[in-house]
């Protein structure tokens, strides 16, 4: 057989298995930047500003538009919807919160974990025979894989709702949705010698340890998870020192083997954190960044949240499991928390505004230096990478920005009124830099989840239910809300709200205690929503809420409809579901006005906050909406038919 007909048989095949959805262009290059939460106001205005001219460069050459998000409008159903092509329906992600209805706890909606399945245990240790799991309930089939089977290799960096990474892409590291080491989405420490520090209360979104000085010395231990191998709980810890300075605001700190000198203000770098699980030949390995806040009068030492080291990660964290190793070998470590952002850390006064400012920039530092890295050895194929910065300070800055805000200070806040804009700048800059990478043929894509809005106004939603008869408490003269719906009278409640925009109907025989029959599901169901759809804000004398869906309208059935709200609410533009609301609380009345350092937020009417597309070049395939944007990447290569009509699982 002659080298030609091999060449043509050869040929054949891969025709054949390409069929009707097209030939893979050779050589072809395609970059995608998800910058999440850029919005399309505020960047066609910078852009009108000449304040982003390498945007206003992909807009005259590919196009700029607002990019349809999803309903509802938050991040880690987003990013879902873009790496599958598919409606929440199809892959299972409707909230950052689901409920189990048969216990009513909420839990984070887009991983589970298990701990091994086999043990030996004696007295109160216990010796795992297999590993534990970390499980992805995302469903349906990431986009790369299409390119993978056809031969193009995927870098994914960062892509939320991809943890653990799936493992089908050349090269991956999971984004959103990575916990801790302590299994959280970020618990930060605070060591202070101020006995009576937050009024003796506990913090939300972290833990603060009270220590004494002796002699100018402070000996205190970073706390873990708990001890694999122990049966009764307990964490497992790491000690450490610091040595305070009695004529400087400085500080000596002793981790391990690591010695680090901190004045008033410093942050240090990543300091591998070995814990100890009392059993020889074991360990537990995270790491952490220190920040020396004050010396006098009280100390104040904050500690990030102990990280998941990418050198030796305790949980899978990229792929091939020595792939975040070599990113930290080429850039340094990095954080590997999804959200690395310390939002918590400033909504409860640990951390001044200033100061987290300081700390999101050493976040969006790491990412942007790590980017700059693999730009650098991308030599072919398809290469997505994530951005998450603008949108963690938005949250809490918006309000700089907004002097309609309830919280807006005229004293304060106008010093802060460019961070935002400063922000996009630095986008900017890095498309730019992409663009100066990119060949003749090669395509940037310029991407957002969802825009973003002022958040003015909380909504209670159980509060509401509870006054409009769906929702009964157990003992109506409580003064203080357990949360969890710790209140609530079960057996005289026909409807819960669960999440950021997730409202459940209480039916019989799905939820434990389910008082609603099923053939009354659809007229408790649109009762409710006839009603929000009335609520008046008396603060605005608007509506609070201006969409209602059922599940059944804009979701498919694939098989998770038992984790889908039966009506997702889509709040007005300046309104949200409140925190407490969103975990089972009551609060006392349905409306407050938003006093949070959170101000800014987008878990409102899709509609209202749509996300930003730009691109070099006018792509062959349209993208109006977010679901649509991975079959234009994949047109890109002349791949069509994404997602597959066959099957949507995973």
């Amino acid at each position: 057989m002659t080298r030609r007909v091999v060449l043509a048989l050869i040929t054949l095949v891969f025709a054949a298995a390409a069929g009707c959805r097209g030939a893979v262009h050779p050589g072809k290059r395609v970059i995608v930047l998800g910058f999440d939460g850029l919005d399309y106001e505020i960047t066609r205005a910078l852009i009108e500003q000449g304040r982003l001219p390498n945007f206003k460069r992909l807009a005259s050459t590919g196009g700029f538009a607002p990019l349809a998000t999803t309903i509802p409008p938050q991040s880690p159903v987003a990013w879902s919807t873009f790496m599958t092509g598919l409606d929440p329906g199809r892959h299972g992600i409707f909230d950052f919160i689901h409920r189990n209805p048969q216990t009513m706890v909420p839990y984070l909606s887009t991983t589970s974990t298990a701990p091994s399945p086999r043990t030996i245990t004696v007295g109160e240790w216990q010796f795992p025979l297999t590993s534990g799991s970390v499980e992805s309930l995302r469903h349906g089939q990431p986009f790369w894989e299409v390119l993978e089977a056809r031969g193009v290799e995927t870098t994914i960096i960062r892509m939320p709702a991809n943890f653990p990474p799936s493992g089908s892409a050349t090269r991956e590291l999971s984004g959103m949705g990575t916990p801790d080491l302590l299994g959280t989405y970020g618990t930060f420490s605070l060591y202070t010698s101020d006995p009576y520090a937050f009024g003796g209360l506990p913090l939300s979104g972290g833990t603060w340890y009270p220590v004494e000085v002796h002699d100018n010395v402070v000996r205190a231990q970073l706390h873990g998870p708990p001890n694999p191998f122990r049966t009764t709980g307990e964490a497992v810890t790491a000690d450490f020192t610091l040595y305070v300075d009695t004529e400087r605001p400085v500080a000596k700190l002793v981790v391990g083997g690591e010695e680090r000198v901190l004045a008033v203000g410093d942050w240090t770098g990543w300091l591998p954190v070995d814990f100890d699980v009392r059993v020889p030949l074991q360990g537990l390995r995270g790491m952490a960044r220190f920040y020396l806040k004050s010396v006098t009068p009280d100390l104040q030492l904050y500690v990030s949240p102990i990280n998941i080291d990418p050198v030796t990660p305790a949980l899978p964290v990229s792929s091939p499991a020595a792939y975040g190793a070599e990113l930290a070998a080429a850039t340094g470590r990095f954080y590997t928390q999804g959200m690395p952002e310390d939002t918590q850390a400033l909504k409860q006064g640990v951390l001044s505004r200033a100061e987290f400012l300081a700390q999101a920039r050493l976040a969006g530092d790491e990412v942007r230096r790590q980017y700059q890295h693999v730009l650098g050895g991308f030599n072919g194929g398809m290469l997505f990478y994530y951005f998450g910065n603008v949108d963690q300070v938005s949250h809490m800055l918006f309000r700089a920005r907004d002097p309609l805000h309830p919280a807006y200070d005229p004293a304060v806040d106008p010093q802060y009124a460019d961070v935002i804009d400063t922000l996009y700048a630095g986008l900017d800059r890095i498309v730019g830099d992409t663009l100066a990478a990119l060949g003749g043929g090669d395509t940037l894509i310029v991407l957002s989840d969802h825009g973003f809005a002022p958040w003015r106004r909380k909504f209670h939603l159980n509060t509401w239910l509870k006054e409009e008869g769906f929702l009964t408490l157990a003992n109506p003269a409580r003064e203080d809300d357990p949360g969890f719906f710790g209140n609530v009278d079960w057996s005289r409640t026909r409807a819960y709200g669960v999440g950021l925009n997730g409202l459940y109907i209480n039916v019989r025989g799905r939820e434990r205690t389910g008082v609603v029959a099923p053939e009354e599901r659809a007229r408790v169901r649109d009762q409710i929503a006839a009603r929000l759809l009335a609520t008046i804000d008396p603060a605005t004398r608007q509506p609070a809420v201006t969409k209602v869906y059922t599940r059944e309208d804009v979701y498919t059935d694939a098989g998770y409809f038992d984790r889908a709200p039966d009506l997702v609410i889509g709040y007005a533009r300046g309104t949200r579901a409140s925190d407490e609301s969103a975990l089972g609380g009551i609060a006392k009345t349905v409306f407050a006005d938003n006093m949070d350092p959170w101000s800014g937020d987008h878990c409102m009417d899709h509609e209202t906050v749509p996300g930003v597309l730009l691109s070099s070049r006018r792509l062959r395939r349209l993208a109006p909406s977010l679901d649509k944007v991975a079959a234009a990447v994949l047109a890109e290569f002349g791949i069509e038919d994404f997602p597959a009509r066959a099957s949507a699982a995973r």
